[in-house]
């Protein structure tokens, strides 16, 4: 295991069938893309990936079907979020014996916990899970962590080795590269708005949702990032805002499964039914996303 992690990764999406079951080939169609378009691996079992409406056994297969596609230069982080303590133990170690090589770890979701707290959980969920976890800060839907909790977890947990930060909050940016210095920490950005920042500052990459279903935008701005190119920097850094302007009119994370139906690639029925209204925004969304789709290149 290499720590710490670089690159560029995509958010899964979970495809389903009408009656609600992982639609497996859908999936395996979707990684084949995804590493395809270049991601430098996949992050199953996030939001993106809408893990609270799956059961662990269905999660850990995810994780095992993903790991024999990934080639040995790719590589694999599993969200292992959930409704107790104890389901997310099991889940993290069930993930890392399906083979993933580190784990996602969220706070708790519903009930409001102190920061204390939060901290007490981290370090006893990834001390018996005993592999690298990172914290995902994800605080539109769990308690947010704020930063000095996170840093007192890395420099006192032995298996917490980073962080991706979808809180959205710009400032974390610059305190993160500041304070960890010569740390090994994995800084991993989570909103894809802050992502060419984040990477200019010298975090390690990202986990994008945008990368779920428009791979080739979120890759090509990572690189341009790295290889110091500003002016296509800032071109495809206009492109990301407008595709996410496009895409947050829908709850989290429709867009990403809409984006992919746009593409050829079926996910099967949103969580909820589809009102007359959505359905003329996904229509207006198909129409817009096919010719924008070729400013990218």
């Amino acid at each position: 295991m290499l720590f710490p992690m670089n690159g560029l990764f995509a958010a899964l999406a979970t495809p389903i069938d009408a009656g609600g079951r992982i639609d497996l080939a859908a999936y395996d169609r979707l990684v084949e893309f995804l590493l395809a378009a270049g991601v430098d691996g996949v992050v199953v079992g996030g939001a993106t990936g809408e893990y609270p409406h799956f059961q662990m056994r269905e999660r850990a297969e995810l994780v095992r079907r993903a790991a024999e596609r990934l080639p040995r230069n790719r590589r694999l982080v599993a969200g292992i979020g959930g409704p107790s303590m104890r389901r997310v133990i099991k889940l993290g170690r069930a993930a890392i014996e399906a083979g993933a090589e580190s784990l996602l770890l969220p706070a708790p979701f519903f009930f409001r916990y102190e920061q204390d707290d939060l901290r007490a959980y981290f370090a006893h969920v990834s001390r018996e899970v005993n592999a690298p976890c990172l914290l995902y800060d994800l605080p539109d839907f769990t308690n947010p962590i704020l930063p000095p909790t996170v840093f007192s977890l890395l420099r006192e947990e032995q298996h917490i080795v980073g962080i991706k930060d979808s809180s959205g909050r710009a400032e974390n940016i610059e305190t993160f590269a500041g304070e960890r210095q010569n740390d090994s920490w994995t800084l991993l950005v989570g909103d894809d708005r802050l992502m060419a920042r984040g990477v200019k500052a010298g975090w390690n990459g990202g986990i994008s949702g945008v990368a779920g279903f428009c791979p080739e935008l979120m890759v090509r701005l990572y690189r341009s990032v790295v290889r110091g190119e500003t002016s296509e920097t800032g071109r495809l850094e206009v492109l990301v805002h407008e595709l996410i302007d496009r895409i947050s009119v829908f709850p989290t994370p429709w867009g990403v499964r809409i984006g992919l139906a746009a593409r050829g690639m079926e996910t099967g029925p949103l969580p909820l039914p589809v009102t007359p209204r959505r359905r003329q925004q996904i229509e207006a969304f198909h129409g817009w996303f096919q010719p924008w789709l070729q400013t990218i290149c």
